[in-house]
């Protein structure tokens, strides 16, 4: 948990995530839209796993720092811990998904790379793979006989995540790929919240 505090002290809000992929994604959003982000004041803040919130908003809201405005993603296996971190900050009792929203926290359906998978559709993520060179790694990953019970959904999902950094690559690719009529939920909000 390397926070840097002075760099965030010029910040006028900060984004929770759980890991890179989803900093990756968010960032790549953000340059797709034209915002820069770091220019308006905005940090993205990769937490290394949701179980992590709680120091990070002890460290953000704790006494003597300036107003910040708050926002998060998480997947929705996380979502309790978020919740529970964010009553214990005192931001709300009883949250439930609106009253995260309310606050500017999002939950991916499953996780940032459903979300991705999902509204980009498994033919146009098959090309970003082959655009890489790799379309012959994920054929022979599909063959698995682990993999042959699962859609090809699924084998995409775990594919991103067999090698260190694949995630972060195909999630900001992956972005990159999308129609920016149809970003996933989650990702256009929690942007637009700061």
């Amino acid at each position: 948990m390397n926070l840097d505090l002075p760099g965030l002290a010029a910040a006028r809000a900060v984004v929770l995530v759980e890991g890179m992929s989803d900093q990756a994604a968010l960032e790549a959003l953000a340059e797709r839209r034209g915002r820069a982000l770091a220019a308006e004041g905005v940090s993205i803040v990769p937490m290394g796993g949701a179980t992590n919130i709680d120091h990070y908003l002890e460290l953000l809201l704790g006494p003597g720092r300036a107003e910040v405005r708050l926002a998060g993603l998480c997947d929705a296996a996380e979502e309790g811990y978020f919740r529970r971190a964010l009553e214990r900050a005192g931001l709300g009792s009883r949250l439930s998904r609106a009253g995260l929203e309310a606050l500017g926290f999002y939950v991916c359906a499953d996780d940032l790379e459903d979300e991705l998978i999902r509204a980009l559709g498994v033919a146009s993520v098959e090309r970003v793979i082959e655009a890489q060179g790799e379309i012959r790694s994920f054929r022979t990953f599909q063959k698995q006989p682990a993999q042959q019970t699962h859609s090809p959904e699924q084998q995409l999902h775990r594919f991103m995540g067999t090698h260190s950094g694949r995630k972060s690559k195909y999630a900001r690719l992956l972005v990159g790929a999308l129609d920016l009529a149809r970003i996933p939920r989650p990702l256009d909000r929690v942007l637009a919240h700061v």
